[in-house]
């Protein structure tokens, strides 16, 4: 294939590359440069949230991603508490939490670590519950008549601290209400 595998990297590796291919009809060259990038791992660019919201009985991550170089280990604590992966908690290995059936117990502080060869760092943010959303009145099957008006309902209760917003759609794609104003009408009732 023509390729060129290096393993265990260092800095003297870092420069510009040619290759060379050539047969009975000419010569043709091509060249790459490789940069060896080295840094302890950083959440400047890239904090965690301060703020995660997860709805009660949902399922909730918790993203983890500073720039790091080599790829670092990740740990979580939450408070003073290091978490360890069980039946509801998930360390990805891209540093994700994952947090499955959500309950009042899992509110609070949650720090990621990183480390590499290069150094450590951490960032933190703090879980908030809320409840989760629900169909409380779910559209119903209608026979119309072909040239007459169908009505649908959807009534759904919500965690107040947060919108509700409703998207209907119709075999799979999402109704554009403003597009096809002529044939779909929305009516919200508060």
């Amino acid at each position: 294939k023509g390729e060129l595998r290096m393993q265990g990297l260092t800095f003297d590796d870092a420069g510009m590359y040619q290759c060379i291919a050539e047969n009975m009809h000419g010569i043709i060259y091509a060249n790459a440069e490789l940069k060896i990038v080295a840094s302890p791992p950083t959440f400047e660019l890239n904090p965690m949230k301060k703020k995660i919201l997860a709805a009660k009985g949902g399922r909730v991550i918790i993203e983890c991603k500073p720039k790091a170089a080599p790829k670092p280990k990740f740990s979580w604590s939450k408070g003073t508490e290091l978490l360890v992966n069980g039946s509801r908690i998930r360390i990805w290995d891209d540093g994700s939490l994952e947090i499955i059936n959500v309950t009042k117990m899992d509110e609070g502080r949650y720090t990621c670590f990183a480390e590499n060869n290069r150094g450590k760092a951490n960032s933190t943010g703090v879980l908030e519950m809320t409840e989760a959303t629900r169909i409380t009145l779910a559209p119903l099957n209608v026979d119309v008549t072909v040239g007459e008006n169908a009505t649908m309902q959807c009534i759904a209760s919500h965690d107040p601290t947060l919108d509700l917003t409703f998207i209907w759609s119709l075999n799979g794609f999402v109704i554009d209400f403003e597009k096809e104003h002529e044939h779909y009408e929305r009516n919200v009732m508060v």
